[in-house]
């Protein structure tokens, strides 16, 4: 993989979270309903956060040729 592909899919990942954590897709998880006795919406952030931040772990491991 080129270095190229790799810095477009981290701008392509920055994009996923800018569209994410906007108004409208965090209106959808925005209620009166609770999960294991958490609110979903601290719940469904963290999930979120920790799902991008492990991405871009992912990204960049790739990008330094040492993963597969």
């Amino acid at each position: 993989m080129t270095h190229g592909n790799g810095r477009q899919r981290l701008v392509a990942l920055f994009v996923l979270c800018g569209l994410l954590f906007n108004f409208p897709l965090l209106a959808l998880w925005d209620g009166d309903v609770w999960v294991l006795d958490l609110p979903l919406f601290p719940l469904a952030l963290f999930v979120l956060w920790a799902g991008l931040i492990a991405m871009l772990a992912w990204q960049v491991e790739r990008m330094d040729g040492k993963g597969p």
